[in-house]
């Protein structure tokens, strides 16, 4: 009798149902913890924030406990009758720290992610849309270091707007600066890290992030922004306002910005860069709404060169040889300019209450430039080239005391002399430039010097269609079918012939007249600004894929299973008729396909909520980016030999702990690439003895081993006080010795390298162990986090960086390196010694402090936010990345070069930045 109340009070009868929201954004919240709070009950919510209780549901005055890393738990009161159901939707959660997460998201996004070459390769972007310590550590504190998570690249990440895919054809990473400086509007994001599912698409293997910019989820309200940095730029200023749904239906959203700065942290690195973005929103009925976005990002900057050592030490590591003064300014010869307007028409349907079809259509156009300083102008001599300028470089190794120690050992005074020379000027010098292109003008000349641009012009059509259909209470479908068509421009473009007005387009160094035409239907061809020269293709590429996935979830186990397969298709077509490669370089060549295979599963156990296991499988064929199809596209149609679809394998499994003070996640992984290529350009010393020959390296069969473990705990000590360790440990190495080839032009140089018809087989590349140059291949740190009750809070974080490795030359490593002109091995090889000078170089270890802080007010019904971080406080000299140069290819040459007190040749690298600040003040109304 005493026991009967309690069977009576779990009914079957008796459901509960709701939704939860973030109270922001507005958007659903997925794995959010909802616990019925006299009872050990626990169910999480799905892809689209919901969630149901069935079965034994106790009756009578219930309350719902919500939680979820990163947000404030709410408990909400219900009432649970008899044979009903409770309905509790759009219940809201609030973020924890919304400051601190709004500084890592400008300050990341804003500087890092701006620079989008492969020196600043990496995910940060991706993960700073995480709450996970882990990923949050490895964005915010381990980027500035070339950290690369589990030592991969960023093109094993998917980045999405809006369901669209951002990834670049070319290089298979997404352009950050595509969308910079719109941070306000971009706040919305699903983040899936890793193999874990999606819903928008099957993924990379590091994981998947959609960015959602949609006005009907975003509530009313405006936002002006100030920042001050001396990191990438020194001022920004951005204002944001969103309508929020308006009883009519509609929403619209704007937001604009500016960043600017004559000079960033390294020498000569301006920043120019404006932001637009436009989005209206029609929500029709319930049912369907239908939007359309446009983002317009032209940004302008220059670059900073990576140096040799000797460079560095003469002239501290903020040295950059790109620029030089021209009337009382700073010019850069390398700016990067990106004007990449997108605009994007999405529509929303819901069929019912438990599936929603997004459709989306998107185009995206403009141009990408890099510009750079050309010195081989000539002039048609009976018949044939002359001319040609010196390098403008001022950093050539010809310029440096280096190459005077070598060559004139037993008289330093050149030496010397070069040393004066470099530490008093060390820039381009602009005004000879003009001089020299001016006088031979005057004599019915050519330009000897060209500034242009190497010019990348996109024209992409992208059309997908996604399918979330939430089956039963315990079963999510997830489906795509994705489609885009890319036309690419790619030329040379002139832009300033430094007083001349006239530039013969020939290769100066080919040997024939026919072979020096860049384009033999116009032969001798006089080109002026403005006009494009060198080269001129187009890439015609084009993806089909479909991608389906389903989603399991109980109480104590959830899993998943997903699958896609793409078709990628490539052409070039060309526009010039190259002399040196007259039969295959004009027209389109021939059209490559690849087929693209991609399965994935995991495995969530849960066997009480604080314990959790999650395993995850996957296994990837995917065809090679542009980048790595071609061997010299700006010449020829020539394709990498042997080329086909690059497969990966990977697995990981973690361990999650959650208590109510500590909360900790640890992970071990291991992942395989196989069938990988890479291709490089560089000037060589010593191919087929002594031989110098402008090259095409392409290593072909690449295999890579990623090992390693993750660890991210943090824990509440106090109400007011947080600490925090990550740790990432990781060996990424070469697991094979790959093929080598180099290309180049056909011509008595190359014969007498060995070269037929401009490619030469070298056989094996011996990289077998080796690292790989991913940055540190292990970190750690410690932080402690400090958030007082009256609204101010500050951060400070050591963060260690182990195991830095240079990137080492493929060919130094072939049989190249042991073999004389005549094939045989140099008859004073030394084993020994060479082992030595093959031996890969290892940085010093660092560590860096980072300080963040900040306060926020709330004045009527306005907040006001402050807050500012400094990077490396103990101003740490540390090298962050670098490679060899490929100058000395052979046993003798590297000998001779390493001898040296200074070697000509040496290594370049990269340095990391010393004391750097962002500052940020923001209104919201």
């Amino acid at each position: 009798m005493l026991l009967l109340p309690v069977f009576t009070s779990f009914l079957q009868g008796a459901f509960i149902k709701g939704s939860v929201v973030d109270m922001v954004s507005l958007q659903p919240i997925k794995d959010v913890t909802i616990t019925i709070e006299s009872t050990k009950q626990i169910v999480h919510t799905n892809e689209i924030g919901a969630f149901v209780f069935s079965g034994k549901v106790p009756l009578g005055e219930q309350i719902l406990v919500l939680s979820k890393v990163g947000y404030v738990t709410k408990r909400y009161p219900i009432i649970v009758n008899e044979n009903e159901t409770v309905s509790i939707f759009d219940m809201t959660l609030e973020r924890v720290v919304p400051e601190i997460e709004e500084l890592f998201t400008i300050s990341l996004s804003d500087d890092e992610l701006d620079s989008d070459a492969s020196e600043s390769d990496n995910i940060s972007g991706l993960l700073a849309s995480s709450l996970d310590v882990f990923q949050r550590t490895v964005a915010f504190e381990f980027s500035p270091s070339f950290f690369k998570m589990r030592g991969l690249e960023s093109n094993n990440s998917t980045v999405l707007i809006n369901g669209i895919k951002m990834n670049k054809f070319y290089t298979g990473s997404p352009q950050w600066s595509n969308w910079g400086g719109l941070n306000d509007v971009m706040r919305s994001r699903e983040l899936s890290t890793g193999l874990l599912p999606s819903s928008y698409n099957f993924g990379g293997i590091l994981g998947s992030v959609n960015i959602t910019m949609r006005p009907s989820q975003v509530k009313s309200g405006a936002r002006l922004t100030y920042s001050s940095s001396n990191r990438s730029y020194t001022n920004r200023l951005m204002a944001t306002y969103s309508s929020g749904l308006q009883k009519s239906g509609w929403a619209y959203m704007v937001s604009v910005s500016r960043r600017w700065g004559d000079e960033g942290y390294q020498d000569g690195t301006s920043y120019n860069a404006n932001s637009f973005f436009a989005s209206v929103e029609s929500v029709i009925n319930e049912n369907h709404s239908l939007g359309i976005t446009g983002i317009f990002t032209p940004n302008r900057r220059g670059k900073s060169s990576p140096n040799t050592q000797e460079v560095y030490n003469l002239k501290g590591t903020k040295y950059n040889e790109y620029w030089g003064w021209q009337q009382g300014e700073k010019r850069n010869s390398r700016i990067k300019e990106v004007a990449e307007p997108v605009i994007m028409l999405n529509h929303h349907w819901h069929l019912n209450n438990k599936t929603i079809l997004n459709t989306n259509i998107a185009y995206q156009f403009g141009n990408i430039g890099s510009s750079r300083l050309d010195y081989n102008g000539n002039d048609l001599v009976n018949g044939l080239p002359e001319g040609g300028g010196v390098n403008p470089s001022p950093a050539y190794y010809q310029k440096l005391p280096s190459y005077f120690e070598r060559n004139f050992s037993e008289d330093l005074e050149f030496a010397y002399g070069a040393q004066k020379q470099f530490l008093k000027y060390g820039q381009i010098n602009w005004g000879h430039l003009y001089e020299a292109n001016i006088l031979n003008a005057s004599k019915g000349g050519n330009a000897i010097y060209a500034l242009y641009e190497d010019r990348v012009d996109d024209k992409l059509l992208t059309l997908n269609t996604i399918l979330n259909w939430e089956l039963s209470d315990h079963t999510i479908c997830n489906a795509a079918f994705n489609y885009r068509n890319l036309k690419s421009e790619n030329f040379a473009e002139v832009l300033d012939l430094f007083g001349a007005s006239s530039y013969l387009d020939i290769d100066g160094f080919a040997t024939n007249i026919d072979d020096a035409q860049n384009d033999l239907l116009n032969p001798n061809r006089v080109v002026k600004e403005g006009d494009r020269f060198k080269y001129n293709f187009n890439f015609l590429a084009r993806e089909m894929e479909v991608f389906v996935q389903t989603q399991f979830r109980y109480t104590k186990i959830d899993f998943y299973m997903g699958a896609r397969i793409n078709n990628t298709q490539h052409q070039r077509d060309g526009v010039y008729k190259n002399g040196g490669f007259p039969d295959y370089s004009f027209g389109k060549g021939k059209t490559l396909s690849f087929t693209g295979l991609g399965v994935k599963g995991g495995l969530t156990y849960k066997p009480i909520s604080k314990h959790i296991i999650d395993v995850n499988a996957g296994y990837i064929t995917r065809p090679p980016t542009l980048q790595n199809t071609y061997s010299n596209a700006r010449e020829n149609h020539s394709i990498v030999p042997n080329i086909s679809e690059e497969k990966i394998a990977t697995v990981d499994a973690s361990y999650i702990l959650r208590l109510p003070f500590v909360k900790a996640k640890f992970t071990g992984y291991y992942t395989k690439i196989t069938n990988a290529n890479a291709i490089s350009f560089f000037f060589a010393d010593g191919i087929g003895g002594d031989n110098a020959v402008f090259v095409q390296e392409i290593l072909q069969g690449i295999e890579t081993n990623h090992l390693g473990g993750e660890l991210g705990i943090e824990a509440q000590v106090t109400q007011t006080i947080k600490l925090k360790g990550v740790a990432s440990v990781g060996q990424f190495t070469y697991a094979n010795n790959p093929n080598l080839f180099l290309t180049t032009e056909a011509n008595d140089a190359s014969k007498e390298a060995g070269f037929t018809e401009g490619f030469k087989d070298f056989g094996k590349a011996y990289l077998k162990n080796y690292k790989l140059a991913a940055g540190p291949q292990s970190a750690y740190s410690f932080g402690l986090e400090y958030r007082d009750p009256e609204y101010w809070w500050f951060g400070v974080a050591a963060n260690m960086f182990t195991n830095t490795y240079v990137d080492v030359s493929p060919l130094t490593r072939s049989s190249n390196f042991t073999t004389d002109f005549d094939g045989n091995p140099f008859n004073d090889y030394d084993e020994e010694l060479a082992a030595e000078l093959l031996k890969q170089e290892r940085f010093d270890d660092y560590l860096v402090v980072n300080l963040v802080g900040g306060k926020s007010w709330k004045v009527g019904s306005k907040y006001i936010g402050f807050f500012a971080s400094i990077n490396n406080v103990l101003d740490k000299v540390y090298k962050t990345g670098g490679f060899e140069q490929g100058r000395n290819a052979n046993f003798r040459q590297l000998r001779d070069d390493k001898a040296l007190e200074t070697p000509v040749f040496d290594s370049k690298y990269w340095y990391g930045r010393g004391i750097t600040y962002f500052m940020n003040l923001y209104v919201r109304f």
